[in-house]
């Protein structure tokens, strides 16, 4: 019986600890909140400063392999071609590609520089790829998708034996930032704000074991309050002193009277 209520009684103080730890949040909820909303504002101000938008274009092409001879392509061919498309990935990054796109478009960068801006999807059970390019000038972006595309069909015609690499979609010319995405940063800066704001507030709550009222010597301590101390602030203390000395001066002079 002992056991459990000293069980129910850890239970009760966890309980108020956490009713506390609510209240405290909530009595400093106008910090949290502003904490969010300055970091919100602080992404999306570093988001326009000093982040350099991107913008990314997309061309695609098909590859077409051999046909039997009567002209038709078999169960087979479409599964090995599907299967290749990983080869043909491959060389749209490799080094004789990206050479050529620098050197048609007299580029200012490296082989490695050229292969960061890059990116190659394929659709599940296709053998239509997908050539990305990311850069700073939207212009550039396209055409280096376009060159790259070009360089890559040839390569893949002479080293795969195929017929040949049909064009399903130009480059496009973007219009706007692919990234950064300036209301996600914001959204990402005002949670943090909250999360780092209420993390710091829950931290001095854990760390302060001060005591305030008389029911946290009695929870604490486990010791009986025989009495409390009022403690006046400024206004009360000076309304007091008043009083005080009205006092004194009624007692002079009901002692000079006598």
């Amino acid at each position: 019986m002992e056991g459990t209520n000293q069980n129910v009684k850890e239970n009760d103080e966890i309980t108020i600890d956490l009713t506390e730890l609510f209240m405290t949040l909530w009595s400093k909820a106008h910090i949290i909140i502003l904490s969010g909303i300055l970091l919100g504002l602080l992404a999306f101000v570093g988001t326009k400063l000093f982040i350099t938008p991107m913008y990314t274009s997309t061309t695609r092409f098909y590859v077409l392999t051999r046909t039997t001879d009567t002209g038709n392509v078999t169960y087979n061919d479409l599964q090995t071609g599907s299967q290749l498309t990983k080869d043909y990935a491959e060389l749209v990054k490799s080094r004789p590609v990206l050479e050529e796109v620098i050197s048609v478009l007299n580029l200012d960068m490296d082989t490695e520089e050229l292969a960061d801006k890059i990116t190659v999807t394929t659709p599940t059970d296709t053998r239509v790829m997908s050539i990305n390019v990311r850069d700073a000038e939207p212009k550039q972006a396209r055409d280096i998708a376009d060159a790259v595309r070009q360089a890559v069909g040839i390569q893949i015609q002479d080293i795969m034996d195929v017929d040949s690499v049909k064009t399903v979609e130009e480059a496009n010319l973007p219009d706007s930032p692919s990234s950064p995405s300036v209301m996600r940063n914001t959204l990402i800066g005002a949670i943090l704000g909250i999360l780092i704001s209420a993390g710091i507030i829950i931290l001095v709550f854990m760390l302060d074991d001060t005591v305030k009222t008389p029911e946290d010597v009695e929870t604490y301590l486990g010791l009986n309050v025989l009495a409390s101390i009022p403690v006046y602030d400024g206004a009360n203390a000076k309304n007091k002193k008043r009083v005080k000395g009205l006092s004194a001066r009624n007692f002079q002079k009901k002692t000079a009277k006598k």
